[in-house]
């Protein structure tokens, strides 16, 4: 695979994205564990979280993956351009 092309993210960046992302996840936890509320609904916030973070999850990936397979066919329209364009200049 060509990594020429391929976006580095730099180790501070990715220490401090998945360091927040965690604080995030810590500091609700302990938000819902502390409510002066019962159990119940303690429980029904803790899944909550949990389902919007693993929908969070599921709906970066789509974008991403949609993101690229946009790259791939801007990549494939510009190499037949190209070829168009060379076959013309040939001509």
């Amino acid at each position: 695979m060509d990594e020429h092309g391929l976006q580095r993210d730099s180790a501070a960046w990715l220490f401090f994205v998945k360091s927040s992302w965690a604080v995030s996840v810590l500091a609700t936890g302990c938000g819902i564990v502390y409510l002066p509320v019962d159990l119940w609904v303690k429980g029904f916030m803790a899944m909550g979280v949990l389902y919007v973070i693993g929908t969070s999850f599921t709906l970066a990936k789509t974008l991403r993956d949609q993101h690229e397979a946009h790259k791939l066919i801007n990549r494939i329209s510009d190499a037949k351009t190209e070829k168009i364009l060379k076959e013309y200049g040939n001509a």
